[in-house]
């Protein structure tokens, strides 16, 4: 017997958090439980190698704007490929619930993962609006955080009994700490001595992201404390639009050569090997799965104070909780971990013990196993 097929429906496949959570899910749900499909609203990129599976992958190349006729092609392939169940993710892909429900796809769900880049707060009313009209068609919400759970209880209306929160997973075997101690980074000019402390953070390099903030901590870590300048280096890892903002913001601090910044890279795991501090400077977040894969590598975390990550980082024990846009505070949190080797080592310790207890990757693909098992068990 043919096993149920899960088509989910995403912006583009392509490096985030997002994907990177999809793509775990596919690789290891049993083949006897769950087909998957993956449709792009845009297109796919090289990510979609990852996918160990023959998982076929459809792009709709919708145009920017209003593109009503991305809803007609949607319509066409749900009609044709006849998912048991459509799963969208996020804002951009909330409105496909209509296709899906002309469609005839008896079994829907939707994924928050985090705020859009437009509505870093989930403030706008406009976004509430929309979610509030989709609500009637979602069976079932699928928020990351406890975060985005009350957001939808709240701002949104939804029933609690159609709320399932699942976090993120780490898969500890490819996020782990290196056996032999700090691993030398792959083209990285900074670990050549073994005394270099490395301070780091990986994402995409846009607003909301934040690495200005961290950039400035930095800045503001070495003007306060100048013995910094020979034993500490900042590698800065991904590209998008901040990365020109925050080369020269370094640069023009004449602190260019104390900071690393080599754009995307894909051997992530290999260069969390290589840092001795992580930090995630954002804005706003719902579940990181970069800090997860920090905690997972052993490391200590200086994170904003935002979204999911209290859920993740326990303040003074796995990590160190700062405001949101405040290079002050991040630079003074910085500077506690510099000063005290053994705290460093602790929290780095008390990560790695909470990321294989709590947030184990088969975990998480269990529990979206069972919403999509309940879904199919109940009569809509």
């Amino acid at each position: 017997m043919t096993s149920p097929l899960v088509a989910h429906i995403i912006y583009r496949l392509g490096v985030g958090g997002l994907e990177n959570g999809l793509v775990n899910l596919i690789n290891r749900t049993p083949p006897d439980r769950y087909r998957h499909a993956v449709i792009c609203l845009r297109d796919s990129t090289d990510f979609r190698s990852r996918l160990k599976k023959e998982v076929p992958v459809y792009e709709l190349h919708r145009r920017e704007g209003q593109d009503f006729a991305v809803h007609a092609r949607l319509y066409k392939l749900l009609r044709q490929l006849k998912p048991a169940i459509v799963h969208t993710r996020n804002l951009a892909a909330l409105e496909c619930q209509m296709a899906a429900w002309l469609a005839g796809i008896p079994r829907r769900a939707h994924g928050e993962h985090g705020w859009d880049v437009f509505d870093p707060e989930g403030s706008n009313r406009k976004y509430q609006w929309l979610r509030r009209f989709f609500r009637l068609l979602v069976h079932r919400y699928i928020p990351l955080s406890r975060h985005l759970e009350l957001y939808l209880r709240k701002k949104i209306d939804v029933p609690e009994d159609r709320i399932t929160r699942i976090c993120n997973g780490v898969d500890t075997a490819v996020f782990h700490p290196a056996p032999d101690g700090k691993r030398r980074i792959e083209g990285c000019p900074f670990l050549d001595r073994e005394e270099k402390i490395i301070i780091g953070t990986v994402g995409r390099m846009h607003g909301v992201k934040d690495q200005i903030t961290l950039a400035n901590a930095f800045l503001h870590l070495i003007d306060r404390r100048p013995d910094f300048r020979e034993r500490v280096r900042l590698v800065l890892v991904g590209d998008g639009p901040l990365r020109a903002e925050v080369r020269h913001l370094l640069e023009e601090a004449g602190m260019g050569h104390l900071v690393w910044m080599p754009g995307e890279r894909s051997d992530i795991a290999d260069i969390l090997r290589g840092l001795d501090i992580f930090v995630l400077p954002s804005q706003a977040e719902g579940i990181s799965n970069t800090i997860l894969e920090a905690m997972a590598t052993g490391l200590p975390l200086v994170a904003t104070d935002v979204g999911g990550n209290p859920e993740l980082v326990v303040d003074g024990v796995t990590g160190i909780l700062v405001p949101k846009e405040n290079p002050e505070a991040m630079a003074t949190a910085l500077a506690t971990y510099l000063d005290d080797r053994e705290m460093v080592l602790a929290h780095g310790r008390a990560g790695l013990k909470r990321a294989k207890e709590s947030f184990s990757l088969d975990g998480m693909v269990d529990r979206y196993l069972d919403v999509y098992d309940e879904l199919l068990s109940t009569r809509h």
